[in-house]
């Protein structure tokens, strides 16, 4: 999945070896380029085909609809307070749960990710290169994961939790609860609006460590419903007394 990717050439350098490694879904999030011009052919060579069937969307969240896990790459040094993992570490996570959709993000060439758009993945990880000089060609990164995915795509790799089906929730019914406490947490004054999305952050990696499943989210928003609720009835009592006085 490319964010706003700027180069044409990096987007059929991306589709090649995406088609060399077996993966096949190419998903562009406002592309400030033609993945269709002739320069990215050109790099494709014989993948494009997978340029033809990438799928165009306006936001990250409309990409990621439907996703249950998201792992999101960064090439900087972040004041996010997260875990960075090398590609080895996490992205078998992203293959061990195969009957379910999953994401890996990357980011424009020039920025890489924002800080907001890295909230919408569960894991995050970067690729260990020269300090001196750590940035690599987006690519060259692309390169590198989809190398790692198909190498233990092809060793079958499964974990204890993936020989059971599990509904887990996907990244938009994660990101419906998180508005929905937000906005709760605001209105009874846990949360100030000049700090609510720092403090948001770590609700965000509290839930995101658990791998929520649908029926948990389910049952948190019911919660949050109910709560909503008597805070309503609570104010309607207080304000029928008053009027009684």
């Amino acid at each position: 999945m490319l964010v706003e990717p700027a180069g044409s050439l990096n987007v059929g350098a991306i589709a090649r070896v995406m088609k060399n490694m077996g993966l096949q879904q190419l998903v562009l999030v406002n592309p400030q380029c033609d993945p269709l011009s002739l320069e990215a052919q050109q790099m494709a060579v014989h993948a494009f085909d997978l340029l033809q069937a990438a799928q165009v969307v306006e936001t990250l969240p409309a990409a990621l609809q439907g996703c249950t896990r998201a792992i999101a790459t960064t090439a900087r040094p972040r004041t996010l307070d997260i875990q960075l993992e090398q590609p080895q570490e996490a992205l078998p996570w992203l293959i061990s749960t195969s009957e379910q959709a999953t994401a890996l993000i990357f980011g424009p060439e020039s920025r890489g990710l924002s800080n907001e758009e890295m909230y919408y993945a569960q894991r995050f990880i970067r690729i260990p290169s020269n300090p001196a000089y750590p940035s690599l060609n987006l690519a060259q990164a692309v390169a590198i994961c989809c190398y790692e995915l198909a190498k233990y795509s092809q060793l079958g790799v499964n974990d204890e939790k993936s020989a059971i089906a599990v509904d887990y929730a996907s990244v938009e019914a994660l990101e419906g609860f998180y508005q929905q406490l937000e906005a709760l947490l605001l209105k009874i004054g846990y949360l100030y609006p000049h700090t609510a999305t720092s403090r948001m952050e770590k609700f965000r990696q509290l839930f995101n460590r658990t791998q929520l499943e649908n029926t948990e989210v389910s049952m948190l928003r019911g919660i949050l419903t109910q709560m909503e609720w008597a805070m309503k009835n609570s104010e309607a009592r207080k304000s029928e007394f008053g009027s009684d006085r």
